[in-house]
């Protein structure tokens, strides 16, 4: 299994394999962005059907699940050795840092998940501290995902799920109790759905 190494100089465990995870499914990426919109959106319900929404709102341990704590190891004997205390403190702090730490256990558990089939490039660790302002070449201000570290070809619905449970885990970390925690995600929702421009802080 190949290594990456990371800016720290630190080496990084690629996420586990996949059937999607291989650069042989590029050109299918390609291949499924041609077609008219009404095309493109027939081909969105068939994969719906192979994937329901419903599908997607629970989640369970599978049996022979991955020790979580020995996939942290695998990846410690990847890494430099001192700086694998530094990363075990930060990921320690809070449920947050845990969570931001921790991709390779949930692409983990995401590979069994149902997947519609359709193939995208994922940024591969979409939680929202990994979304933020940057420049444009037309020095345009933009919001968009600004870490591709863990970038992959792979199922849509990961990042998407990823970057959701983000938004309950920050929310956890703050002290939103469960009753305070639908609000703020649909405050979240608002600028896009109706226009309102709200104001929070992670």
């Amino acid at each position: 299994m190949s290594r990456t190494t990371t800016r720290d100089g630190s080496t990084k465990m690629p996420l586990p394999e996949s059937p999607l995870n291989t650069a042989d499914q590029l050109p299918e990426i390609a291949q499924r962005r041609k077609g008219t919109p009404r095309e493109r959106a027939a081909r969105g319900k068939e994969a719906r059907k192979r994937a329901p929404r419903t599908t997607h709102g629970a989640w369970r341990p599978q049996p022979g699940r991955p020790d979580p704590v020995a996939l942290l190891e695998g990846q410690a004997a990847e890494r430099a050795p001192d700086l694998v205390p530094i990363r075990y403190g930060r990921m320690l702090a809070s449920e947050g840092t845990f969570y931001r730490g921790g991709a390779l256990l949930m692409a983990s558990d995401l590979a069994t998940s149902p997947a519609s089939g359709l193939t995208c490039q994922l940024c591969g660790d979409a939680h929202l501290m990994n979304f933020g302002l940057f420049e444009s070449p037309e020095r345009r201000l933009i919001f968009d995902i600004n870490d591709f570290d863990e970038t992959l070809p792979g199922p849509w619905e990961w990042d998407v799920k990823r970057l959701a449970a983000s938004f309950e885990v920050a929310g956890i970390d703050r002290g939103f109790d469960a009753a305070t925690r639908p609000c703020w995600r649909w405050l979240r929702r608002a600028p896009s759905t109706s226009g309102i421009r709200v104001s929070t802080s992670i």
